[in-house]
């Protein structure tokens, strides 16, 4: 008598014709694998290559099923989600716009970062600020040469134009050529801290981002002199004028590119970083490193560790895919060689902030 056993003996090829069908039909490691590989910060290039390059129809359907990536209409119609389409695209597309970023001209980057920002209104003109006040001087005017270049018209004309309380502050910022030398005047130093003082403490305080005094001082002074005016403040009120800047948002971000821009390239890296980061807030990581690559990211990535406990590079390892998380990684990685024996082509406008 022949037991089940037996006949399934007696067919082993048939028997390892379905193992192989079941196998391909419900790979549970692979959907797994697959719905991480674009659910998260860039996308993992080599696992979608490896999956979907084997993958058949059966499969391709089977993952279309299980996920949440696809919808099924009332007509039973299954299509991929609009949301997904556009998250994708943008995933896909993080790695190239780091690598087109990171080969620009520097000039013309910040161009295109400040014309962006100014197209996206109010919430991104802090990305105004941070150009003008973490460049240098000839690096302000370049890019200002570089936006009248592309766009056909001065960005402190198109930001003279915009409708927002910070518009005085933003448009002498842009306009802005500082004084880079050492000299420091401790009198005035000491002054203009007292005004600040009384400014904040004064019952006008939701004005202080249109007080002319303010902002002469934070567009026309150098950035040593204004780090000694930080340092005199907190001498004279015993707090951090950040803490006392809290609802100055902007004026708090001015400060701080001119004075601590470690402190504040270190906050917009974590901010970005976040699970919850929307997607200009994400956009800070390949700005931060892009821009800041060649000029103190090392200091950046130091000040980073030392306030949220984790190396910048590992810290993107854990978050980050693909190409664009390798990139990034070999970005930082390269502020440890020594870049002074490599020679350099073409101006020196190619250096510092140029990347």
């Amino acid at each position: 008598m022949m037991t089940e056993s037996s006949i399934v003996q007696s067919f082993p090829s048939q028997n390892t014709t379905l193992k192989k069908k079941n196998k391909l039909m419900d790979p549970p490691d692979d959907f797994e694998a697959l719905s991480k590989a674009v659910s998260g910060f860039g996308v993992d290039e080599d696992t979608l290559i490896l999956i979907l390059g084997k993958w058949h129809s059966e499969q391709l359907r089977s993952f279309r099923k299980r996920t949440q990536f696809f919808l099924e209409d009332e007509r039973l119609f299954e299509r991929l989600d609009g949301n997904q389409i556009a998250f994708w695209t943008k995933e896909f597309l993080r790695f190239k716009n780091a690598v087109v970023q990171w080969t620009m001209h520097p000039w013309e980057r910040d161009a295109r970062l400040a014309h962006e920002a100014i197209t996206k209104g109010p919430e991104s003109y802090g990305l105004l600020i941070e150009i003008a006040c973490t460049r240098s001087s000839e690096e302000l005017l370049g890019a200002r040469k570089a936006y009248q270049s592309l766009f056909n018209q001065s960005i402190e004309d198109v930001v003279s134009r915009i409708q927002c309380t910070e518009r005085k502050l933003l448009v002498a910022l842009v306009s802005s050529y500082r004084y880079e030398g050492v000299q420091v005047n401790d009198s005035t130093a000491r002054s203009e801290a007292r005004t600040l003082g009384t400014a904040i403490r004064t019952s006008n305080k939701k004005n202080l981002i249109e007080n002319d005094k303010i902002v002469r001082m934070l567009t026309i002074r150098s950035k040593l002199h204004l780090k000694a005016v930080v340092k005199v403040y907190k001498e004279l009120y015993g707090r951090d004028i950040y803490k006392d800047l809290e609802s100055e948002m902007r004026l708090k971000e001015t400060i701080q590119c001119l004075c601590n821009p470690e402190t504040y390239f270190s906050k917009v890296l974590i901010d970005a970083l976040k699970d919850d980061a929307d997607e200009d807030t994400k956009e800070g990581l390949t700005r931060v490193i892009v821009t800041r690559n060649n000029v103190d990211m090392k200091v950046i990535g130091e000040e980073f560790n030392k306030q949220y406990g984790v190396p910048l590079s590992r810290k993107i390892e854990e978050v980050a895919l693909g190409n664009y998380k390798d990139f990034l990684v070999s970005l930082i990685d390269r502020i440890n060689e020594n870049l002074s024996e490599i020679p350099i082509v073409g101006s020196s406008t190619e250096g510092g902030a140029s990347g």
